[in-house]
């Protein structure tokens, strides 16, 4: 009777809902999924062509940066893999390199639970381009999986999947200004909404959807922003940002990476991250608790660090 009574708490929504909250909020059990040689201090040779083929996916501590746990795929596929987003310990992998019928794995690690998406029965013509996106929705309390693709000839298609309903959604109003040239580069999914960062011509800007109302917005980037190279998209103290590293820092001996924030539909430039001169930094993004988490490689020794600023 016990166990009854407990399996049936435990299995609530408000249940779940209240202890994702509490572990959000201590930020508990948080892990770094990293792609990594077995042998983390192993000495690089970029020349050598079997070194890709060695990698794998593993949970590193978020605070000692421990490797704590190796992932293997969980239908035991031999073929690399990639993690196009997680939350609240679900990740969604899928194909090195996407296409339309690309299968998709929602994966709860942890408990050793796996979901494959169905196949797309509205998409019956190659794309030259597929980006892949997934996060929680915490307005309809679901889990959304955005597919975006578009042809040689610039039409654009995108798909919302739904993990509560199991099924794709097409979006069939595309607004005017995406009909058009345009490449896309790095994106993130926060608080329900995807953001990419999209070029068209000289312009940078942001490209917001959230497949909860199914809507598109633009966010024009910083003037200053004039390169894909070294731009990266976050989230920091629970806003938008861009991390550019592009300029030199006023302090000698010092590099940076200049941040940006965005708040009511606006970009407010931050203080910079500022660290030292002399190795080959990489930045990776924000973590968890607001540092800039970078790969520092030192060349001469053949060895890579994380780092946190």
């Amino acid at each position: 009777c016990t166990s009854k009574s407990w399996s049936d708490l435990i299995g609530s929504s408000s249940f779940v809902s209240t202890h994702l909250h509490r572990n959000v909020t201590k930020h508990a059990h948080v892990c770094l999924l990293c792609l990594h040689h077995p042998n983390v201090r192993r000495q690089f040779n970029p020349d050598d062509p079997y070194v890709t083929q060695e990698f794998q996916w593993s949970l590193f501590s978020n605070e000692t940066f421990e490797e704590s746990s190796k992932l293997s795929h969980p239908l035991g596929s031999t073929e690399h893999y990639v993690i196009y987003g997680s939350s609240n310990g679900l990740v969604c992998i899928s194909d090195e390199i996407l296409n339309f019928d690309s299968p998709i794995h929602i994966w709860n690690p942890s408990v050793r639970k796996l979901r494959t998406p169905p196949m797309s029965t509205k998409i019956n013509i190659k794309f030259s381009y597929v980006a892949l996106q997934f996060g929680f929705h915490p307005q309809v309390n679901d889990y959304k999986a955005v597919r975006m693709m578009r042809t040689n000839k610039n039409a654009l298609a995108v798909e919302v999947y739904s993990l509560k309903t199991d099924s794709w959604k097409m979006i069939e109003a595309i607004p005017p200004w995406l009909k058009c040239t345009w490449q896309h580069r790095k994106g993130t999914f926060f608080n329900g909404v995807a953001y990419n960062i999209i070029e068209k011509g000289p312009i940078f800007s942001i490209m917001s959807f959230d497949p909860g109302t199914e809507e598109f917005k633009e966010f024009i980037a910083p003037d200053a922003i004039c390169s894909p190279w070294e731009l990266c998209i976050d989230v920091y103290k629970e806003q938008i940002c861009l991390l550019f590293s592009c300029y030199s820092c006023d302090e000698e001996g010092m590099e940076k990476v200049d941040l940006w924030v965005l708040q009511e539909k606006r970009w407010k430039q931050l203080c910079p991250f500022i660290y030292p001169f002399g190795y080959c930094y990489r930045v990776i993004g924000i973590s968890i608790d607001n540092e800039l988490l970078t790969g520092r490689t030192d060349f001469d020794k053949g060895v890579a660090d994380l780092c946190l600023c």
